[in-house]
């Protein structure tokens, strides 16, 4: 039986309203402190979720909830420098990704969590805490604090708690490309249940069709220069719809989507990240999940899911075991080896979205050929089929407590 009855949860994003759900589920009391003055919309536009993270999310309740918002995509395809676009293998007695906007995400894990009894506190910045032989204490900016027996740090790729763990922990690395969403009204025959991948002749994108009949499409610009979110969206729309235009010209139909997106329907997202290993999850009474320990990139499209999954086995361990130190060595051992794994995939997707010219033209011969001998069970089986098993105790000598 675990000692562990409350804990302190930092981030209201995705990893943090799932992992205090989870807790609650477990029988641990958490609340959420999110930094922001109220409830975020999210940022970043849409976003898969794979079927893995959805079977996760039904530990908590929260999957029927996240399918009555998302669009299934069943069918994905790739398009090379303009050429019709290729069907890709899949796993096709899986369920389908699901494409969801990330505010509505937000809010359905919110309220999720919320109808489970979990509270939310905002506008709680954290600054420091103090741990001590029975508990921990946050501080937040506004002077006040709270105190529980844990921690969990799931503020993201800037995770002030990462710090606090270990203070020349990694920061997110830089993937070199800049993020753009736009919506474009735009005459594409295109299922609504199909995303292509594609790679224009200077940069990558991809698009599908939304549930309101118009195109959606995402943008990876190369950029040699770092922004910020900020710093980004501090350029004018009008802008970056130049740039965007220029990078897509006489790409089929990346060309027609950057000219028909208007600037109030270009979402800026700016840096695209992927997190280097992190060598410490763990630290006395503080924990790590999602994105603050494990962002694969978005070209893996399991970030997310990955964030989903670990709360949910953070909050096994702690059930399961007698105390904080067991509990945390236990899911950092369920799930290292399955993030780096999933990270790696994702850096050899970045190098592909952003090759010289002579690259370029070498992908355009070979890549078909690969998807064409791909055995998908073996390269995305173990990824997608990857299940919890909720009831399944946690020893201190466990490997996995999964199917795959």
């Amino acid at each position: 039986m675990s000692e562990v009855r409350t804990a302190l949860v930092i981030g209201g994003g995705i990893a943090g309203p799932v992992a205090a759900t989870a807790l609650l589920k477990a029988g641990i009391e958490a609340t959420v402190y999110e930094a922001y003055p109220a409830e975020s919309n999210g940022i970043g536009g849409a976003l898969a979720l794979a079927p893995n993270g959805l079977a996760a999310l039904g530990v908590v309740g929260a999957d029927d909830a996240v399918r009555s918002i998302a669009t299934p995509i069943r069918h994905t395809r790739m398009s090379m420098g303009g050429r019709k676009p290729s069907e890709l293998p899949g796993l096709p007695d899986l369920p389908p990704l699901q494409m969801v906007e990330r505010g509505d995400l937000h809010r359905a894990l919110h309220d999720r969590a919320v109808a489970a009894g979990v509270g939310f506190a905002y506008g709680k910045r954290l600054v420091g805490v103090d741990e001590g032989p029975a508990g921990i204490t946050a501080r937040f900016a506004d002077g006040s604090t709270a105190d529980a027996d844990i921690l969990v740090g799931a503020d993201g790729v800037r995770s002030t708690v990462r710090t606090l763990i270990d203070p020349n922990a990694p920061g997110a690395g830089y993937t070199g490309m800049l993020g753009f969403e736009g919506h474009a009204d735009a005459d594409l025959d295109l299922a609504a249940d199909t995303m292509t991948f594609a790679f224009g002749r200077r940069a990558y994108y991809l698009y599908w069709r939304r549930p309101d009949g118009r195109i959606g499409w995402g943008a990876n610009l190369p950029s040699k220069k770092y922004m910020t979110l900020n710093e980004a969206r501090a350029i004018p729309a009008d802008d970056w719809l130049r740039t965007l235009r220029e990078t897509y010209a006489g790409d089929v139909p990346g060309d027609e989507l950057a000219r028909r997106t208007t600037a109030e329907t270009l979402q800026v997202v700016g840096a695209l990240h992927i997190m280097p290993p992190v060598p410490h999850w763990y630290r006395g009474r503080m924990v790590l999940v999602g994105d603050a320990v494990h962002a694969p990139s978005n070209s893996t499209g399991q970030g997310a899911s990955m964030a989903i999954e670990s709360a949910v086995q953070l909050a096994r361990c702690l059930r399961d075991l007698p105390g904080p130190s067991p509990a945390f060595a236990a899911y950092e051992r369920l799930r290292r080896a399955r993030v780096e794994k999933i990270t790696t995939r994702g850096v050899k997707i970045n190098h592909a979205k952003t090759p010289g010219p002579v690259a370029r033209k070498a992908m355009s011969v070979m890549m078909p050929i690969m998807f064409k001998a791909m055995n998908m069970e073996k390269t995305m089986g173990w990824e997608q089929r990857y299940t919890i098993d909720w009831d399944a105790p946690v020893t201190a000598a466990s490997d996995t407590a999964s199917t795959v």
